[in-house]
C-alpha cells in the first residue's frame, strides 16, 4: 500500500511539474496578508554580502518587495508559501526573465528578503534586509 501511495505522489508531483512547464496551471491565489502588515513609508534596502551604498523605495504597497528586480513589469506569480511571518512568491516576466522571492517578517518596519532568477538575461541572485526608516517624501 506504501509503494502505491508513493507511486501516486511521484505521479502527482511529475505531472505538476510538467503542467507548470506548459504553463497551464492557474496560479493559487492567496492572499499574502503578511505583506499587509507591514507599514508604508520610506525603506531602506541592505544587501547583506555587499557593501553598497543602501537604497531606499517609497513603499505604499509590500508587494513591490516581490519583484525588486523586474518593478513595475506586468508578471504572472505563483504563492508557494504564504504564513503570518513569511511568504514565498515564484514569478515570471514572460520576455523579461523570472524570480523567487522569500520574505521574512521580523517586525511591520523590519523584513529579511533573499531572492533569485534572471532578469535581462543574467542571472541575479542576493539576500536583503529592508528596515522603515520614516515617511515617503513623495
Amino acid at each position: 500500500m506504501k509503494a502505491k501511495t508513493a507511486l501516486t505522489c511521484a505521479a502527482a508531483v511529475i505531472c505538476a511539474g510538467a503542467a507548470i512547464a506548459s504553463g497551464s496551471v492557474v496560479a493559487q491565489v492567496r492572499s499574502l496578508a503578511m505583506l499587509d502588515k507591514l507599514e508604508q513609508g520610506d525603506w531602506e534596502l541592505r544587501l547583506h554580502d555587499e557593501a553598497s551604498v543602501p537604497r531606499r523605495i517609497c513603499l505604499r504597497d509590500a508587494r513591490r518587495l516581490i519583484q525588486l528586480r523586474h518593478p513595475g513589469q506586468s508578471c504572472s506569480r505563483i504563492t508557494v508559501e504564504d504564513t503570518e511571518s513569511q511568504v514565498t512568491v515564484q514569478y515570471t516576466c514572460r520576455g523579461h526573465g523570472y524570480g523567487r522571492t522569500q520574505i521574512r517578517r521580523e517586525s511591520d518596519s523590519l523584513v529579511q528578503i533573499d531572492t533569485q532568477g534572471i532578469a535581462e538575461g543574467l542571472p541575479f541572485a542576493f539576500a536583503a534586509e529592508a528596515r522603515r526608516v520614516g515617511a515617503c517624501t513623495s
